[in-house]
Formats: structure tokens, sequence, C-alpha cells
């Protein structure tokens, strides 16, 4: 029997889902996308060949309903979804720091809720998406909650209470090594090198680097002792990288994502 997806809510991430199933096989005509602009939801139509609906049309006739808007627009969608959505319709949270009691309580009594904290490479089809599910969710809503976010990247089940580190170290994760690269190509400029080169350099280095660790199966410190000689040069940098507490630093900044995102889960702001 089809299914039909709705993405509510459609912007980059949502757009990527939508072209991820597409690309794994799933048809235009059982895609639905809801954008708060009706040229935006044109725009989805036309460069895609999704049905364009308002949120009340998709609550109604969707068998997954996936809610990709921002977190602090999340209680108004659901305050509309909630007269048109029944029991037994899974809904996938992909905003962050809510949880899922937080949808639970605001839909019909024992509706199935998993939630995602999706990543921004699963615009280029390399994301990682963690998966928990919500009280009533069962083994098949977290199978075709994974179908769903597969052909964008990888996807990861943990327990929602370990939603926050996922976060931390996942949602968040991205960043850090734009910022590592960005401060090594500012090192290699400091070292004599134009900006274009210093930046392929390093990141050719760190595209190898992340294929290495990915398909060799060794650990991280086997294969920095692979490329560290004796007296060489990057057991130089390396200690340098010690002794400004480089590691210590990166420790309490994931701590930090951490503690934000339970603070945002827990209606914090500013």
């Amino acid at each position: 029997m089809t299914q039909k997806i709705a993405v509510l809510g459609a912007g980059k991430i949502g757009e990527a889902l939508l072209s991820g199933m597409i690309r794994a096989g799933w048809s235009p005509s059982d895609l639905l996308a809801t954008a708060r602009r009706p040229e935006r939801a044109e725009e989805l139509r036309t460069r895609h060949g999704v049905t364009a609906v308002t949120n009340a049309e998709a609550a109604k006739t969707a068998d997954t309903l996936i809610l990709a808007v921002k977190p602090q627009d999340m209680a108004a969608l659901l305050d509309e979804l909630a007269p048109h959505v029944p029991a037994d319709r899974l809904v996938v949270s992909a905003a962050a720091g809510i949880p899922t009691a937080f949808i639970e309580e605001r839909l019909a009594q024992g509706a199935p809720v998993v939630r995602v904290m999706p990543n921004t490479p699963v615009l280029v089809d390399e994301g990682m998406s963690v998966i928990s599910a919500g009280t009533h969710a069962t083994e098949a809503h977290l199978v075709r909650t994974e179908e769903i976010f597969q052909p964008v990247g990888k996807t990861l089940r943990v327990p929602e209470s370990q939603q926050d580190a996922a976060t931390a170290l996942s949602g968040s994760g991205p960043a850090y090594f734009y910022y590592l690269v960005e401060a090594m190509t500012d090192a290699g400029i400091l070292l004599g090198l134009p900006r274009d080169k210093a930046h392929d350099l390093i990141v050719q280095a760190a595209v190898g680097a992340s294929v290495m660790l990915r398909d060799s199966g060794e650990h991280p410190v086997k294969l920095r002792e692979a490329v560290t000689s004796p007296a060489g040069t990057t057991i130089s940098a390396i200690r340098e990288l010690e002794r400004h507490g480089v590691r210590a630093a990166l420790i309490a900044a994931l701590e930090a994502a951490r503690d934000r995102s339970r603070e945002l889960a827990s209606g914090g702001n500013g």
C-alpha cells in the first residue's frame, strides 16, 4: 500500500529530505510539502514535482508527518495540526531540542512520535540523523523513519535521554570542523601560503582523514600515530596543541553545547 509522506516546513533540510526520498525511489506524487510562503511552495512543486498543500491538508491525508519547522514555531504548528491528526498517524520531529513528550501531549492520545536530529551534511547526502522513539513509537515506526532519512546519509538510534549529547556531537559537529579549517587556513597564510592554496590543502586533508577514519576501522589514535614520527614535525605540533589545552577546550565546548540543548528542551531562551 502506498504511503504518503508530508514534510511540513520544507526549508533546506526539508527539501533535502524530499529530494533524497525521490532519488531513493519514492514517487513525487506520494510526497507532500508545506511552506510558509506560497512562492516557496510553488518552487518545491516545480523543482521536485511534489504536491504543495496546507498544514491541515497534510495532516488529513499523509501517513507520515515530518515536522521540519524551527523549534520556536513548533507549538503553533501543533495547535494547527491537532484537530486533524488521528492517533495512528506517525509524527516525526526534526526540530532541535523539542522532546517527544512536548509533541505527544498536544496530539491525540497514543500518537506515535519519533524525534530525529539531522545535521546539515544531509544537503550533500552525507548527513547523520540521530533517531529516538517516543512513548508510543514501535519498531515499525523507527524503521519507517530510517527509510526516510537513510537516502541523505546515515542513521543512528539512541535513547531520547542521549539526544542532547548527540546534538552537541553531531548536530553542531560540522561547525566545529569548519572552525578548525578556518583556523588552520589562517595558520597556512601565516606560514606563507596563499589563502586559496592553504584552503585546498586543509580541505583535502580533512576529506582524506575522514574517509580513512570511516573506512579503515582503525582507532583515531592509531591513525594519528602513523603520521607521528619520532622527533618529527607532527609531534612538535601535537605538543603545542596539548600545551594550549585544545583537547580540554573541545570537551568543555561540547559540554556547553549539550547544556544549551537541555536548556532549549526545557523552554529556555536567549
